[in-house]
C-alpha cells in the first residue's frame, strides 16, 4: 500500500490497541479495492478522548473512525447527531462525517455479533442465551439479539445494577421479552455469550466456570485477539461448539465499511 498526499484516512480509537484486528482488515479491504487509503490506530486512554478529538476531528483528510474500549460511551457527546442504534444504546463504534458538517456516529457491534452467530450457524431467534457482560459492547449485542427475536435471554454482569438497568432498557422496548438478570449459570441455555473484555489480557480471570458448561452449548466470545480465548479452549474441550471474536468483527466491519462509504466491500 502507497499512502501518497491523496491518501483518505480512517482509524480506530481504543486502549490498548495491540490487539485489535481492524487495522489489518480494513487495509486488506483497501488493497483488494485498490482504494487509496488507509486505516491507523490510535491508542488513546480513558479521559483523554476529549482532547484527542478536538485534533483529529479537524483533519481535513480524515473520513471516519472506528471507536473501541474504553471510548465507546465517552464519543457519544462529542458528537452532532446519533444513528437509531447508537441512540438506543447510548453507545457509538462508527463515526464519519456529516454532509453538512460535524460528525455522527452509530453503533455495530450488536449486529455485527448477530451477523457472525448466524454466519456460524447459530441463530439467536427462539433460543436461550445467557450473556455476561452489560457494557457498551454487552449493550448492543442484548438489543440485537431482542431484535433478533431471542427466546430467553439472562443477562449478568459483575457491576452491580448493570444487569438491572440493561433488563428495564429492554423491555421498554420489548415488553413481551423474557429477559432477566442472574447468575453467569450456564445450565439451561443453548448459547453462552461472553460480552466481558475478559480474556483480551494474559491472566484475566474467566468470564464463567468452565466446568459450568455442557457438551453441545454454544460458546461465543467477543475477544478478537486472541481468537482462542481461555473461554473457548475449555469450552471446546468440552465438546461445545465456538464462536470466536473474529465472527463478530467481520460482521461489525460489513457494516461499518457500508456506514463509513467503502462500496464494494466483501470482508
Amino acid at each position: 500500500m502507497m499512502i501518497t498526499g491523496t491518501t483518505r484516512l480512517f482509524g480506530i480509537i481504543g486502549d490498548p490497541v495491540a490487539p485489535l484486528r481492524s487495522p489489518a482488515l480494513f487495509n486488506a479491504g483497501f488493497a483488494r479495492l485498490a482504494r487509496d487509503a488507509a486505516f491507523l490506530p490510535f491508542e488513546v486512554p480513558a479521559g483523554d478522548l476529549p482532547a484527542v478529538w478536538a485534533g483529529l476531528t479537524r483533519l481535513r483528510n480524515l473520513d471516519g473512525l472506528v471507536m473501541t474500549m474504553p471510548h465507546k460511551e465517552a464519543v457519544v457527546p462529542l458528537l452532532d447527531a446519533l444513528g437509531p442504534t447508537a441512540r438506543l444504546t447510548g453507545t457509538v463504534n462508527t463515526v464519519r462525517r456529516r454532509e453538512g458538517g460535524g460528525w455522527e456516529g452509530e453503533m455495530f457491534d450488536g449486529e455485527g455479533f448477530r451477523d457472525g452467530l448466524e454466519r456460524a450457524g447459530h441463530a439467536p431467534r427462539g433460543a436461550a442465551i445467557l450473556q455476561v457482560g452489560c457494557g457498551a459492547a454487552g449493550r448492543a449485542i442484548a438489543f440485537a439479539l431482542a431484535r433478533a427475536g431471542v427466546g430467553r435471554l439472562t443477562l449478568h454482569d459483575a457491576a452491580a445494577g448493570r444487569a438491572e438497568a440493561l433488563v428495564a432498557a429492554l423491555k421498554a422496548g420489548w415488553p413481551s421479552l423474557e429477559v432477566a438478570a442472574g447468575a453467569a449459570a450456564p445450565a439451561g441455555h443453548a448459547i453462552i455469550v461472553n460480552a466481558t473484555p475478559l480474556g483480551l489480557r494474559p491472566g484475566d480471570p474467566l468470564p464463567l466456570q468452565p466446568d459450568t458448561i455442557a457438551p453441545g452449548q454454544v460458546v461465543a466470545d467477543v475477544i478478537p485477539k486472541p481468537e482462542i480465548t481461555p473461554l473457548l479452549a475449555a469450552a471446546r474441550e468440552r465438546g461445545c461448539p465456538i464462536v470466536t471474536g473474529r465472527a463478530m468483527h467481520e460482521g461489525q466491519a460489513r457494516l461499518a465499511a457500508a456506514y463509513l462509504g467503502i462500496t464494494g466491500w466483501e470482508g
